[in-house]
């Protein structure tokens, strides 16, 4: 019997740190991409690609 309460308690314990863990954003935002002059960003590749002059 005591075995099962404390299982039940670690398991309720467990809960919210899962459930942030879940919904946390930290380091996946977005930034804008920015190539050196001269080259394009290529979303097909996801890189920076030089610009075609004639």
């Amino acid at each position: 019997m005591k075995t099962k309460i404390l299982t039940a308690a670690f398991a309720l314990a467990m809960v919210p740190g899962i459930a942030v863990a879940k919904t946390c954003n930290y380091g996946k935002s977005e930034q804008a991409m920015s190539c050196a002059t001269g080259s394009t960003f290529d979303s097909a590749t996801g890189t920076c690609v030089p610009v075609a002059s004639s």
